[in-house]
């Protein structure tokens, strides 16, 4: 009842401030007539108007009054809503608003207000500024920020516990009482949460459980402060239950069953037991555990992370043979349940594992793995050095057959038998390698008798002994060198050895000089080393410029070996502070091996080899073809051969160029040549004697090696090949031009001009005057 009253004393208190000021006008008008002018003022302040007026416009919202006296006076009123929404009246000073005001659109509006004289528009006072304020009316409902709100709380929560905040606004006027104050509350859901004033929303129950409902959705009222009839409106909320760790797994069944081959391998997959947790994946953490059964040391169970099941887990090899089936029990945990919220009196997540084992064909079982044997090098009696042994781990029981895979180094140095026997065919050399290893694979025979494809391995090393057979070898340092004038005790060079046997380091070799007649002598070290120095000094380069010193190295070993090795030590010229300055350069020998020298002479024989049958395959079808040429031809073909022989006498070369033995062919046949008349004179040859001939034919031969043995200046080949001689018994003679120039034949060559243009060059050469020159 008291705001109402302030508030209705709020609109009349203009009205009565201005009946006041009239007052206090007249009287003080009354009071001074006849006193001087005073200063001319405003006497008014604000105005106010309540919005949202429902009478009829316009609406009278005050009066603007002046303290001047002037019968022309004219009030006139200036701004941005002057003349549009407000006027004032020019007589009386009334402003009216034309227009219903909403204070939450505008709260108040400035305004200037003027006297002026309406004779000439002047001012009769100086323009004054005013507000007009509007005054609020509850008229605007309190809104929601947003229509929907999210939330979220840990499921399980004490009560009182936060969960989220809403917020309405009211347009209405805060500094009236009672118009923008907004109070919640909520129409929905109000048995499992509630709203202060603040907008705050709280839960009233602590048996809020996600696993039975995991949204709320709620809704919330905001009005007006109460005894105040202005509108409300509402909003929803959407509360979501946070997941906690508070509910342990469970088997989906109380027993599970499984089968698995023997072989299955170590830390395979069995099987797997399936749980339900109903918390949310991220707390779910299972962990299984035996809880009745021996076999704790044979499987093993390991929850998947993602799926939250168990995977169970042979540790070690099964057998069919030894256990036919497993059978045990196993506890579903979760070990990070909040017991906070632990739910007292719970069954415990038990069930019964069965692993059931079949039987498979499986590989031979070795009884040793790895096997070790020794043995001495160069041993030639040792011939067997010991067994391997594998059993058919089935109940068929089959035999065994043994063979060898892999060998390390390769080569057939150990050997095993069918029956597991290991030998060795020839004696091991330790220095080649200290250790061979071999890969033994064991198989079933089958009823058959064929081979099973299922095998195992097992490796066989074999140590070598070491026994002494080496000599120690001499290690070649640089290059040994002397200056001439040395002194004596001066180290030349410092010795070392080594040996392929093994050394222990109690071991040491012993070095000598294979003579002492010499300018040199050797000092052992106690390090395995000698110094070899100068022992009488002042070397002659004139008599020897190189030393060769035979050096005596020994080991220590049972029996003792030795080997001599030979220094070459260079004299060389020095200066004064003894740095060589000139020594000779010895040639450097270039060993071959022996494998090397045997490879190259196997590819020279072999070309050699090859070359040969070349040539003689050359030579017998020129044979060949020379016997079927002589054979095959008669009499014209010969003449024809004959008669085409247009070479100028090539010298060496007509043996190339005609084939002499078509004619002896001939002859040797029997086949004579047709009476003919001869267009030209024959020449008959002098009888002569077979075996003149054969002789003549060896001394040409032995005269024509003699030069070609003589002449540096010939080429490099076999001039046996290039002989110009026919032979006494051909029919046709020579026909080369060798010698003929110095001839004392009486034969009349002028017969050769009726041979025709064929040998027309023959005819100029043998029948033209022996006085004339000829030109070469």
């Amino acid at each position: 009842m008291r705001k109402l009253i302030l508030l209705f004393s709020l609109f009349l208190a203009p009205a009565f401030t201005y009946k006041e000021s009239q007052k206090t006008k007249q009287n003080f008008c009354s009071n001074n007539t006849s006193h001087k002018r005073l200063k001319r003022d405003w006497i008014w302040n604000q105005m106010h108007i309540k919005e949202e007026i429902d009478t009829p416009l316009p609406h009278h919202v005050g009066k603007i009054t002046s303290s001047i006296s002037n019968s022309n006076a004219k009030y006139i009123i200036e701004g941005e809503y002057a003349n549009t929404i407000f006027k004032v009246e020019e007589n009386s000073g009334d402003i009216y608003a034309f227009e219903r005001l909403d204070r939450e659109k505008k709260p108040e509006y400035e305004l200037t207000a003027l006297i002026i004289d309406r004779r000439n528009n002047q001012s009769l006072e100086p323009p004054s500024k005013f507000i007009i304020k509007v005054y609020d009316i509850n008229d605007n409902a309190p809104v929601f920020e947003q229509k929907v709100f999210n939330g979220s709380v840990p499921e399980m929560s004490p009560v009182g516990t936060s969960v989220t905040k809403v917020k309405a606004e009211d347009a209405d006027d805060p500094t009236v009482a009672g118009h923008a104050t907004v109070t919640y509350q909520v129409i929905k859901g109000d048995e499992y949460f509630t709203v202060d004033d603040s907008g705050v929303i709280f839960t009233t129950r602590a048996d809020l459980d996600r696993e039975n409902q995991s949204t709320y959705e709620i809704i919330v009222k905001a009005k007006d402060a109460p005894g105040f009839s202005g509108d409300s409106s509402t909003a929803t909320v959407i509360i979501t239950l946070i997941d906690i760790n508070d509910n342990f797994p469970v088997f989906k069944h109380p027993s599970f069953h499984f089968r698995v081959p023997e072989n299955v391998s170590v830390g395979g997959e069995v099987g797997r037991v399936k749980v339900e947790d109903i918390d949310e994946p991220q707390h779910r953490n299972t962990k299984y555990s035996f809880v009745k059964g021996d076999y704790r040391d044979t499987f093993e169970i390991v929850a998947n992370p993602f799926t939250n099941e168990g995977i169970i887990r042979p540790k070690k090899p099964l057998d069919f043979e030894k256990v036919a089936e497993y059978r045990f029990d196993i506890e579903a945990t979760d070990p990070t349940v909040d017991l906070r919220y632990f739910k007292s009196g719970g069954s415990r997540s038990i069930s019964t594992v069965t692993i059931e084992v079949t039987d498979v064909d499986e590989p031979p079982v070795f009884t040793q793995l790895p096997y070790k044997f020794k043995v001495r090098e160069n041993d030639a009696e040792i011939k067997t050095l010991g067994s391997v042994w594998a059993h058919d781990p089935d109940i068929a029981k089959r035999k065994i057959r043994f063979s060898r895979r892999r060998a390390s180094p390769n080569g057939d140095y150990i050997r095993v038998s069918d029956s597991g026997i290991i030998q060795l065919p020839k004696p091991l050399d330790r220095e080649f390698s200290s250790s061979y290893n071999i890969t033994v694979a064991a198989q079933e025979i089958l009823e058959d008798g064929r081979l099973s494809d299922r095998e195992s391995h097992a490796q066989v090393h074999v140590i070598v002994s070491d026994e002494n057979d080496n000599a120690p070898e001499l290690i070649y340092p640089e290059e040994p060198r002397v200056c001439e004038n040395a002194a004596p005790g001066k180290v030349i060079i410092r010795i070392s050895a080594t040996d392929k046997d093994e050394i222990s380091p109690r071991d040491f070799f012993k070095y000598s000089l294979a003579t002492e007649d010499s300018n040199f002598s050797l000092v052992v070290n106690h390090d395995n080393t000698a110094n070899i120095t100068v022992k009488y000094g002042q070397f002659n380069r004139e008599l020897a410029k190189i030393h060769y010193l035979p050096v005596i190295i020994s080991d220590n070993g049972d029996p003792e070996l030795s080997s001599t090795n030979t220094l070459v030590i260079s004299v060389c010229k020095c200066n004064e502070k003894g740095e060589f300055t000139f020594c000779e350069e010895r040639a450097k020998q270039v060993g071959v091996s022996i494998q090397a020298l045997v490879a190259i002479f196997i590819c020279i024989f072999t070309i050699i080899v090859f070359f040969a049958v070349i040539v003689l395959l050359i030579l017998l079808r020129k044979r060949h073809k020379k016997d079927l040429s002589g054979l095959g031809r008669n009499v014209a073909e010969i003449h024809e051969q004959l008669v085409t022989y247009d070479e100028e006498g090539g010298g060496e070369m007509d043996t190339t160029s005609y084939d002499v033995s078509v004619l002896n062919s001939v002859r040797k046949n029997g086949v004579k040549p047709e009476a003919v008349p001869s267009p030209y004179s024959q020449v008959q040859k002098p009888p002569g004697n077979p075996a003149s001939s054969a002789g003549e034919m060896e001394m040409m031969i032995e005269v024509k090696k003699d030069e070609a043995d003589n002449d540096r200046d010939l080429l490099p080949y076999d001039t046996l090949h290039i002989y110009g001689y026919e032979g006494a018994e051909s029919i046709a003679e020579s026909l080369s031009s060798l010698g003929s120039g110095s001839s004392d034949s009486d034969i009349d060559y002028d017969f050769l001009n009726d041979w025709g243009p064929r040998f027309k060059m023959l005819a100029e050469l043998y029948g033209s005057e022996q006085n004339e020159d000829f030109v070469y």
